[in-house]
């Protein structure tokens, strides 16, 4: 029997980019917030969520096994928005955790190979690799043009050593979301593992592991799940776990005859056969409690009706900057994360391109929170935006165009 899902009080029939969900959300009565690809922010029913975790430490209302009924629920409700079953979720600190533990898990021999593109790739999706070539594996730097994950090229570069293939989901940089079907399907061909960092789509664009061809997924709260820092999701599918070994480990990922984390088993252990293996001792129980909260409002309006709103605004978005003579980069697959400008001309919070420099200080002097990443100016969209941001956005701009004499 499937368990409950958690109710949001006086919150039913919520709509994508509608008054009453927007109404949630604070920061969008102050702010244009089209920033979600650089953080989330908090709905009232998430804070709330964390309140009770707070009170019952106050009080001294709950035990851990209470506190940790948020952990499963937490994994359960996301299972569920991906199409996955919970005992191949297990719970992380962030994106890195997830990444981490599959690298040093792997069964590579030396020689093997990894393939990435690393000129596309955020930093925390670098490291790890370049780390593992320590373990004697190759890593293969697929380039694409001007920040693009070419998924052409990337098959092209599999050969019979290569193991394992790690792209984003969405680039934090240009935004462009990857054709994961393309790629995970050719992997599927030749056995070799797709590894998914999906921080930038998980909560936003709908994932369904059930039909995508997708081998591990690791995300946060942080960004579209609209949780905490500190707290986050690695799937790997059911049929590659007994072949990935963790190299840390600790009460929690051991087959044991009971779940409590303080009695200990047989020193003859095992790892645990589902994704749990990964989870290392005491769970972030704050991040567990919005979790609970986050994830349950956004399956209530259900991850195909969010992608479907903010795609459709995007699209408006772009048609809008490219009527201002604006350099919007064209993405080949539709996403949520608009950004304008050459990539790469300038860093993580400045661009080389005074355009982009100017566009920011006007959306800012109109509090309208964007960010500058690789040079581009970015914003992204999620489920409380509607039209009013976009035409406060291209508005904004125009005056600004229109004073400049532009």
């Amino acid at each position: 029997m499937t368990a409950s899902r958690p109710v949001l009080a006086n919150n039913s029939a919520l709509l994508c980019g509608s008054p009453e969900l927007r109404a949630l959300f604070p920061a969008v009565a102050e702010t244009t917030y089209l920033s979600i690809c650089d953080k989330m922010i908090l709905a009232d029913p998430i804070r709330q969520g964390v309140d009770r975790f707070l009170d019952h430490l106050t009080h001294a209302s709950t035990n851990r096994v209470g506190h940790e009924e948020k952990v499963t629920s937490s994994r359960r409700l996301f299972a569920e928005m991906v199409g996955a079953t919970p005992d191949e979720i297990a719970v992380t600190r962030n994106v890195s955790d997830g990444l981490n533990s599959v690298a040093t898990a792997f069964p590579f021999a030396e020689g093997d190979n990894v393939l990435l593109a690393l000129g596309a790739e955020h930093p925390n999706n670098i490291y790890p690799w370049l780390h593992q070539q320590r373990r004697g594996i190759e890593l293969r730097n697929v380039r694409g043009v001007a920040g693009r994950i070419d998924v052409d090229a990337m098959i092209a570069a599999m050969d019979s050593r290569t193991r394992l293939v790690s792209v984003a989901s969405v680039s934090f940089a240009p935004g462009e979301r990857t054709d994961i079907t393309a790629l995970g399907t050719e992997c599927r061909k030749r056995g070799i593992f797709l590894l998914v960092d999906g921080v930038q789509s998980a909560g936003i664009l709908h994932h369904d592991f059930s039909n995508e061809p997708i081998d591990g997924f690791a995300t946060s709260t942080s960004k579209g799940l609209l949780g905490l820092y500190g707290y986050g999701f690695l799937y790997v599918k059911r049929n590659w776990l007994d072949r990935l070994m963790p190299v840390h480990m600790s009460r929690t990922g051991a087959d044991a005859e009971n779940d409590d984390a303080s009695a200990m088993g047989t020193y003859d252990y095992r790892p645990r056969p589902d994704a749990g293996r990964f989870e290392l001792g005491s769970y972030n129980l704050a991040g567990a409690y919005a979790a609970e909260a986050s994830l349950t409002m956004l399956l209530e309006l259900g991850t195909r009706a969010i992608e479907a709103h903010v795609l459709e605004l995007a699209d408006e978005l772009r048609d809008g900057l490219n009527r201002l003579g604006l350099p919007v980069f064209a993405p080949r697959l539709p996403s949520h994360v608009i950004t304008l400008g050459e990539v790469d001309a300038g860093g993580h919070g400045y661009s080389a391109d005074p355009r982009m420099t100017r566009c920011h200080e006007v959306l800012t002097e109109a509090g309208v929170v964007s960010t500058l990443r690789r040079g581009q100016l970015r914003m992204g969209l999620h489920c409380y935006n509607n039209r009013s941001d976009i035409d406060t956005v291209l508005e904004v701009l125009q005056d600004a165009r229109r004073i400049a004499g532009h």
